[in-house]
């Protein structure tokens, strides 16, 4: 192994593809701790539906940034950003490789380029507002808004996620700025290996729908039953998320429990493609590697020690 090693190592993709296996395994034989970059995982209760680490899992190797906030909380890119260069300085300053682990591309480009996040904070009652037209002219509505404001903002963006939407509105509102101007890289970022974890599309598909049915069997309808009973809302903010946004529907008496899981299923590839979107196949930064690999560790410590 080479003297000079990593300060950092990164682990992208979409869902299901393993991150968090691969996390686990460079952790144990690294000296590394994981550091949390998927968005719903940093909210507490939603762990089935999140594919958050097990228990038993987060046993295997220290995890960060996990279960920070009850769902009906924001949690902002710049929140992220702070918390895990913290984090990050803390575990070298251990001694210890910190491993990013997450398919949110916004989180792990921001972190890795050292994007300009506006300190902009939110603003409850514009907020509400654009929730009322949003329930009103549905989600289209407000993106067709944003869209004509900064186009390039609102092509990223999936229309269904309006607790984003509503953040590019209130930044432009409060900041008369395009969205689309922040979020550049600065050059003072954390860069590192980046290892993406990646396989044929329907294999994905397949493994996704796998693991689909094992969170139902796991209790996933439970967990969303229990969510609502809380009090937070299905199908709202961090909830507006596949899964939990079909159980909702489904718990409301809105469409039978084998249609709420065949669509979950459904906007899970979408979410795929979508990770796709930040995480490019043909991206020269990215060590591609196969996530149905049986020793998917070789092949990491190969790339990151490359």
């Amino acid at each position: 192994m080479p003297a000079s090693e990593p300060s950092i190592v990164y682990v992208v993709g979409p869902t299901a593809a393993g991150k968090t296996r691969l996390g686990i395994e460079l952790a144990q034989r690294l000296n590394g701790k994981i550091i949390n970059a998927d968005s719903r995982q940093v909210y507490r209760y939603m762990d089935i539906g999140t594919a958050k680490p097990t228990a038993e899992e987060q046993q295997l190797a220290s995890h960060h940034l996990l279960d920070l906030h009850s769902p009906d909380q924001n949690f902002s890119l710049g929140v992220f950003l702070s918390l895990a260069k913290k984090t990050v300085a803390e575990i070298q300053g251990q001694g210890k490789l910190p491993i990013v682990v997450g398919g949110t591309g916004q989180y792990i480009w921001a972190l890795l380029e050292g994007w300009d996040v506006p300190e902009v904070p939110p603003d409850e009652e514009f907020r509400k507002k654009l929730e009322t037209e949003a329930a009103e002219m549905g989600h289209e509505g407000l993106h067709r808004l944003l869209q004509s404001i900064d186009p390039e903002r609102a092509s990223e963006l999936d229309p269904r996620n309006i607790r984003r939407v509503i953040r590019a509105l209130e930044i432009h509102h409060l900041t008369g700025t395009m969205p689309s101007s922040f979020g550049k890289a600065t050059g003072l970022g954390l860069p590192g290996p980046i290892l993406g974890l990646t396989m044929e599309r329907e294999d994905l598909y397949d493994r996704i729908d796998r693991r689909v049915d094992q969170m139902m069997q796991q209790g996933f309808l439970q967990e969303a039953t229990l969510l609502t009973e809380m009090g937070f809302c299905l199908g709202k903010g961090p909830l507006a998320c596949p899964g939990y946004r079909e159980l909702g529907l489904h718990l409301a008496g809105d469409i039978t429990l084998e249609d709420a899981v065949q669509r979950i299923k459904f906007q899970t590839h979408r979410l795929a493609r979508r990770q796709y979107s930040w995480f490019k196949l043909s991206d020269p930064r990215i060590s591609w590697l196969n996530g149905a690999s049986e020793d998917l560790f070789s092949a990491a410590e190969l790339q990151t020690y490359s």
